[in-house]
């Protein structure tokens, strides 16, 4: 009876041990590789991302990053809406809620660069004459030609949302949309235009080089999401890979905040300078000079999403009815947090 009971103590432990082994193969076991196409601007509001790719925190997580470079925020909305590719980081223009409001689902799923108060992200600046000849206000501004992009992109937006601080609207300026960053800024040194809407690294671009001067920070006057991280239909399906993506991105945003925000290490402030301005192509003392704002853990701003439906609504940008809800999926983050 002593030997059987003697076995079967033996066989127990046998299969605790196998159990434990399981397990910690099980845990070893490296994750499954996912090819991630991530369609995005050559911004520093996009230094995360950057810093994710450069230091291996998607690696880490078994994400293959394809970068996909675009020259505006329109064409990455479009993309990612219809899955052509799997992550967007943009702005958060009206086209892309005319999509959401025409049906196309795609996800606004964490913060990429929000306008906040002390912090150089996107700004007024006017030509170095108007400049000079008293034109260094918002008030001063009425009549004038103003740069943007496109009508409905984030620039228009946010000179709407500035006027409107003031008592003004896009009614007491002339728009003169032009397409392209480069094309504003070529607009505004050859003096065909008065004033316009830029974002860093070209604020700095510009002022250095002398041809315009900044009238105001557009975070100064509101706080506003102005770019976000965007999930493709397909890929919110896949909420493993998804999931993963948004640790590694989050933990990027962890080292950003830490090295641009709070300043407290200047080795990881020059690494995470000298990692932005290799992926913008901008010299890193421009891109020093105007690091944006970003949530520590990558957190979206959601509050703001419907601040702005309402204004794209009430301004005819958006056809058809929408609410944040309707684009909002906050939950990637909150599981990557945890």
């Amino acid at each position: 009876m002593k030997k059987i009971i003697a076995l079967l103590m033996a066989m127990c432990m046998m299969l605790v041990l196998a159990g434990c082994g399981g397990n910690d193969a099980k845990k070893a076991a490296p994750k499954e590789k996912v090819k991630v196409s991530l369609g995005m601007l050559r911004l520093t509001s996009s230094a995360p991302l950057f810093i994710a790719m450069d230091k291996g925190f998607f690696a880490e997580e078994g994400i293959e990053i394809e970068p996909q470079w675009f020259d505006a925020a329109h064409p990455i909305a479009v993309s990612t809406a219809s899955s052509k590719v799997n992550v967007g980081a943009t702005g958060i223009t009206a086209s892309l809620y005319n999509m959401a409001a025409k049906g196309q689902k795609l996800g606004i799923v964490a913060d990429k660069g929000r306008e906040q108060k002390g912090y150089s992200s996107s700004a007024l600046l006017v030509t170095t004459d108007n400049f000079n000849k008293g034109v260094k206000s918002l008030k001063d501004i009425k009549g004038k030609r103003i740069g943007i992009t496109q009508k409905g992109s984030t620039f228009h937006y946010m000179l709407g949302r500035m006027l409107e601080t003031q008592g003004m609207s896009l009614n007491d300026v002339e728009i003169v949309p032009l397409n392209k960053l480069s094309a504003v800024m070529a607009a505004l040194e050859s003096k065909q235009i008065d004033g316009c809407i830029l974002n860093e690294p070209n604020i700095g671009k510009v002022q250095k080089a002398g041809y315009g001067k900044l009238v105001v920070q557009v975070g100064d006057l509101i706080p506003y999401q102005t770019s976000a991280i965007f999930y493709s239909p397909e890929f919110m399906q896949n909420k493993d890979a998804a999931t993963r993506f948004m640790k590694a991105y989050v933990k990027a945003c962890n080292y950003y905040y830490e090295a641009a925000i709070e300043r407290k290490d200047a080795k990881k402030l020059d690494e995470v300078v000298a990692i932005t301005s290799k992926y913008v192509k901008a010299p890193a003392e421009d891109i020093k000079a105007g690091l944006p704002y970003l949530d520590k853990n990558g957190q979206l701003l959601a509050s703001d999403i419907e601040t702005q439906i309402k204004w794209y609504t009430a301004n005819k940008m958006i056809s058809g009815k929408l609410e944040a809800k309707d684009v909002v999926n906050t939950s990637f983050q909150e599981a990557a947090t945890k």
